[in-house]
């Protein structure tokens, strides 16, 4: 084994390294582990020298990995991986008692519509623990979930990959949003109607035929989209300011949009299948004894929603 100064590696360097490339900041990476900032900032220098380059840069956007320590990241991740799934898990997971942060997986919409809820339940059953939420193109979400980086990804996902664990939480309904000072629009609102005014959709991956409501374009007549935008929390700000445009949303985020006083909810004329609602993660993970709590925490926590 390589040496630095006569003295073999420290293999709890690799501890320091992992929190390193997933956080990209010593103070979160400190957080993390239950460490000091400087013990951090004094395991990186030597993590720099063993390995003859600076490992992490500060820019604008906080501190980037170099080339080097993403030619690392692969191999760190799956050693902590196999530590975190083939013996941690044996010693089993004590919510009361463990500090560490969970990584999910979500939309501006999941984070509305998630967050409050959850933060509630863990800080009742897990005070020590953090959330990070992480909005990822929905093509790497399985990496992300298979390195490690994120525990779950929580939300109605278009085009999952195979080979996913998933579990269904609710079901959800579509509702229709519009301006409240659009008066061409009653309480309700006609299929022709709905047909002729220009719509927004969402979709996280830009394409249209992958949007949120995508649904809709199944009925046979064509849309006037007007725009497609990967987030939902814009949409009734836009509409606010556009009268003439409407969007189509799941109805629970419909009905917080409708408490903003900008936008009312209107019946959609066309009857929508349902849409689910599901939490996903790697095989990898599978039997790991966090990951299971937290599955079962956020199941509790969402299946009895009311609609």
């Amino acid at each position: 084994m390589k040496t630095v100064h006569n003295a073999p590696f420290d293999l709890n360097l690799i501890a320091v390294l992992d929190a390193m490339i997933r956080e990209r900041n010593v103070t979160r990476a400190a957080d993390q582990l239950g460490m000091s900032q400087s013990a951090i900032s004094h395991a990186l220098r030597r993590l720099r020298e063993f390995f003859d380059d600076p490992l992490f840069v500060k820019t604008a956007e906080g501190m980037q990995p170099t080339p080097r320590a993403l030619e690392l990241t692969q191999a760190v991740l799956g050693v902590m991986g196999s530590i975190r799934t083939d013996l941690l898990t044996q010693a089993g997971f004590d919510a009361a008692k463990t500090r560490r942060r969970f990584s999910i997986c979500l939309t501006d919409m999941g984070e509305l519509i998630f967050l409050p809820r959850l933060i509630e339940q863990l800080r009742l059953t897990a005070p020590n623990c953090t959330i990070r939420t992480l909005q990822i193109p929905p093509k790497s979400i399985s990496s992300a979930l298979e390195s490690g980086e994120a525990d779950l990804a929580v939300g109605s996902l278009h085009s999952m990959p195979e080979g996913l664990f998933q579990q269904q939480l609710f079901t959800r309904s579509f509702i229709t949003i519009a301006n409240r000072k659009n008066r061409s629009i009653g309480k309700e609102i006609s299929l022709e109607q709905f047909f002729a005014l220009e719509h927004i959709v969402v979709a996280l991956s830009g394409k249209t035929e992958e949007s949120y409501d995508s649904v809709i374009d199944d009925y046979g007549r064509k849309r006037k989209i007007f725009l497609t935008t990967p987030h939902f929390l814009t949409v009734p700000l836009i509409i606010e300011r556009n009268p003439e445009l409407i969007a189509t949303v799941p109805k629970e985020l419909g009905k917080i949009f409708d408490s903003y006083k900008a936008v009312r909810m209107v019946e959609t004329p066309i009857s929508l299948p349902h849409f689910a609602i599901r939490q996903h993660w790697h095989p990898r993970y599978h039997h790991d004894a966090a990951n299971i709590w937290l599955r079962k925490l956020i199941k509790e926590t969402f299946e009895l929603l009311p609609e």
